[in-house]
């Protein structure tokens, strides 16, 4: 199967950023540690846009990310962060072509 790659940015209400970071902590990092659908994930602030968040993810398959998408904790990111966001997500969906193992 190939590996899907997400890039995922967030924009926060104006000052949010870190009471989203918060809520992803209590949420997601959990989840995605002791996910093993996920190859890789990076939680990143931009550098240029104090209410950015960008996530950088690589799943195993297309499947383990619509499974991980039907978990109890990422249901309940949703219903806390979505209040603390200026609107849905933009979601770029990649095919990874060739990967430098670390």
């Amino acid at each position: 199967m190939a590996q899907l790659a997400l890039i995922i940015r967030h924009q926060t209400q104006p000052g949010r950023r870190d009471d989203v970071q918060k809520v992803w902590e209590a949420h997601m990092a959990p989840a995605v540690d002791g996910n093993p659908g996920h190859v890789a994930y990076f939680y990143c602030f931009d550098n240029a846009d104090p209410d950015a968040i960008s996530a950088f993810q690589v799943y195993d398959s297309a499947e383990s990310s619509q499974r991980f998408l039907e978990t109890d904790a990422y249901a309940a990111y949703l219903r806390e962060v979505e209040p603390l966001l200026s609107g849905p997500p933009q979601v770029t969906s990649l095919t990874p072509q060739w990967v430098k193992q670390g």
